[in-house]
């Protein structure tokens, strides 16, 4: 009872002298468009960000993806009548539904409020063997060079890449370039990098904290 006393203690504290993940106006935002479980999730959000802050790499990573898979899968067709959008966090945490990119992109901006090094985390394109279909998952590079660490959806715990036979790594993104994916490491750059255009319209709509 003690230690369960403490923890709520350095929980309260932390909420109430951290920065949060979501700030108050935004959150008051959501709760008004979504409704009151949407404020708890936001709220079971943050206590899971505040219990790994100070934690490992590994254990942000573990800890975020086994939040955000816990997000009911849905298609944009069906979430937002589009065939294909890219979510900022608050929507679809908020809708409490989203497809593949919108679980990349949560665990991406929760693991980068957390301070792990955005240079370390990849948008990364494959395709799945098991669904016959596209993919994208987070990959975690601990350099450049290493052997990513798959964050997905479809699983919740996370493997090595070389332990996801059922993944074809087409290319990684993160937000800069674009990279042919090889067996280990980021991969080749490609030249004639164009801007990712649904990479940009996602950047402008975390600035206006679109709901």
């Amino acid at each position: 009872m003690i230690l369960r006393a403490i923890l709520l203690l350095f929980l309260l504290f932390n909420a109430l002298y951290a920065k949060p993940y979501v700030d108050k106006g935004t959150l008051k935002k959501i709760t008004k468009k979504y409704k009151m479980f949407a404020k708890k999730r936001f709220y079971y959000l943050q206590i899971t960000l505040d219990g790994v802050k100070n934690g490992t790499d590994m254990e942000k990573l573990q800890a975020v993806n086994e939040f955000y898979n816990g997000v009911r899968y849905s298609p944009d067709i069906k979430v937002y009548k589009k065939k294909d959008y890219w979510a900022t966090p608050y929507e679809f945490l908020g809708k409490d539904a989203g497809d593949c990119e919108d679980y990349v992109i949560a665990k991406y901006f929760a693991l980068i409020y957390l301070g792990v090094d955005s240079k370390k985390l990849y948008f990364t394109y494959v395709r799945s063997t098991k669904f016959k279909a596209p993919h994208m998952v987070l990959t975690y590079f601990k350099t450049p060079r290493s052997e990513p660490l798959i964050l997905d959806n479809n699983n919740r715990r996370i493997f090595p890449a070389s332990k996801r036979k059922d993944l074809i790594p087409i290319y990684n993104f993160n937000g800069d370039s674009l990279y042919k994916a090889g067996k280990s490491g980021t991969g080749k750059k490609l030249k004639k990098q164009k801007s990712h255009k649904k990479w940009d319209q996602l950047k402008e709509n975390m600035k206006k904290k679109k709901i």
